[in-house]
């Protein structure tokens, strides 16, 4: 009998495509309501500029009337660990529980224990400090960089948020499956953070590149992955991980500093299973159930995805033509309005190596451009 499942999150199109592509019917209640997720899923749909607007407690609302017998979720529901008993109540959870998103979330405690267990993190305090220094203030319920900004000195910090030490290196992302024990490294990826070629500013993400040992991203992979397994273990031992999970950090001279714990289904994920042919839902389901996968093999070519953000106003045309591309997911509404700053669609690229792929990435992104701006000249 196929089991049902309901999705919740901003965004759920990719892990709700990989539940449903391994048998599951599945229920997606987002932001977004994409065409493409509206061909794999029945979709409730609380819009950012509407009446019923998204929250995770309306997403987890919404859903309580969608008969389903498995609950999971995306992002930003790591940040509201009510939201997720209320998702969860009278279904089996399929990801982390409220009890430790708690713990996990909160950026001091996350980096006191990874400093007991001997790694080097970035200085974290709720505090101003008393000697300066290159710090940044981050929301405590933070997702996708937005929001983080420089700290300027002398300047309090609100309970709502907190000091981080800034890292000069090269942002990534380690995605590793757990089972409230141990743990297995499922990729490594250098994430793209602010880059204006995708409409981006600031600490934004805007997408990731997957890496192996043969393409490399950073410098002293070798060196870095294996500090990168070890920081999988020591989070999954230390907070009884399950399931799927992100780790971001940034690389320096072959060291990975800890930034956050994503504890759900992230972004960079699909890499993985575009690369590998992989049901990373499936993944997920059987680590949450306590069965580890096998490690995949190494990745022979770059993959990449970038977020397109709109760069003005646009009105868009007829999407619906963007469903036949491979390149292409998140496909919006026909002659759907985006505001300047707020994402337009996904692209994806596959090449032999790291700077190929991003190039590719660029270029598919100009593509979309060109079919969104071309529409919307004269609009607001």
């Amino acid at each position: 009998m196929t089991e049902r499942l309901v999705v919740a999150g901003v965004t759920t199109r990719a892990l709700a495509l990989s539940a449903s592509r391994a048998g599951y019917q599945v229920t997606a209640v987002d932001a977004f309501g994409d065409l493409d997720l509206r061909g794999a899923a029945e979709v409730l749909t609380l819009r950012q500029d509407s009446a019923r607007r998204y929250s995770p407690s309306a997403a987890a609302a919404a859903a309580a009337s969608v008969p389903a017998d498995l609950a999971a979720y995306t992002s930003n529901f790591e940040n509201y660990p009510d939201a997720v008993a209320r998702l969860s109540r009278g279904r089996t959870l399929l990801g982390n529980p409220p009890a430790v998103l708690r713990r996990v979330r909160d950026p001091i405690e996350l980096m006191r224990a990874l400093r007991r267990r001997g790694f080097p993190t970035p200085n974290t305090r709720a505090s101003c400090p008393s000697d300066g220094g290159a710090w940044l203030v981050k929301p405590r319920r933070s997702g996708g960089g937005h929001n983080i900004v420089p700290w300027r000195g002398g300047r309090s910090v609100p309970r709502t948020r907190y000091l981080q030490e800034r890292i000069a290196g090269r942002p990534g992302s380690i995605v590793f499956a757990a089972d409230g024990r141990n743990a297995v490294l499922l990729g490594l990826t250098r994430q793209l953070v602010g880059d204006a070629r995708f409409g981006s500013t600031g600490f934004r993400y805007c997408g990731s590149l997957l890496a192996s040992e043969e393409v490399a991203l950073f410098p002293d992979q070798d060196r870095l992955l294996g500090t990168a397994a070890a920081l999988a273990e020591a989070v999954t031992m230390e907070f009884g991980l399950v399931g799927l999970n992100g780790l971001d950090f940034i690389a320096r001279e072959g060291v990975p500093y800890p930034v956050e714990v994503n504890p759900r289904f992230s972004a960079s994920m699909e890499l993985i299973e575009r690369a590998h042919g992989l049901s990373m839902f499936r993944l997920h389901e059987r680590a949450c159930r306590g069965t580890l996968p096998v490690a995949p093999g190494p990745v022979r070519r770059a993959f990449g995805k970038a977020i397109v953000f709109a760069r003005r106003n646009v009105t868009l045309a007829d999407t619906g033509r963007w469903l036949a591309s491979t390149w292409v997911a998140d496909v919006p509404h026909p002659r759907e309005r985006i505001g300047r700053g707020h994402p337009v669609c996904t692209v994806f690229e596959e090449a032999g190596d790291a700077a190929a792929c991003y190039r590719g990435l660029i270029r598919r992104a100009d593509q979309v451009y060109h079919a969104a701006e071309s529409r919307a000249r004269g609009a607001a």
